[in-house]
């Protein structure tokens, strides 16, 4: 389902964290800028790919039923060249290292990729 802008569903869990996420980054503003810098650090191409870690970031959002890390790593793996096959077998594994939970969350996650990487 698309809002009057076009955005979906995961696009408007971004927009609904944006606003504390704001708040919290003024309150606590070494904690957010520590993270992002280790997030900066973590991500980037090296021996594994920015995609390939991008997948495994959404496979571990998946696990931990996380919307707000789905939407993040989903739109990541769009934005690095995911293919739907690519990110269909990263949900695969984890749902086999997850059990029942990951067949609900990768579903999720899957609908996540598609609203960023069809757009």
């Amino acid at each position: 389902m698309v809002d009057e802008h076009g955005a979906g569903p995961y696009h408007q869990i971004t927009a609904e964290l944006a606003g504390p996420y704001r708040e919290l980054r003024d309150l606590v503003p070494e904690v957010v800028s520590a993270y992002a810098a280790l997030h900066h650090a973590s991500m980037g191409d090296g021996e594994l790919s920015a995609k390939t870690k991008e997948l495994i970031a959404l496979a571990i959002a998946v696990t931990r039923e996380c919307d707000g890390c789905i939407v993040s790593h989903a739109r990541g793996a769009a934005r690095r060249g995911a293919t739907v096959a690519e990110v269909a077998e990263a949900i695969g594994v984890t749902i086999m290292m997850n059990g029942g939970p990951g067949t609900v969350w990768g579903p999720r996650a899957l609908a996540a990729f598609h609203e960023f990487a069809d757009r």
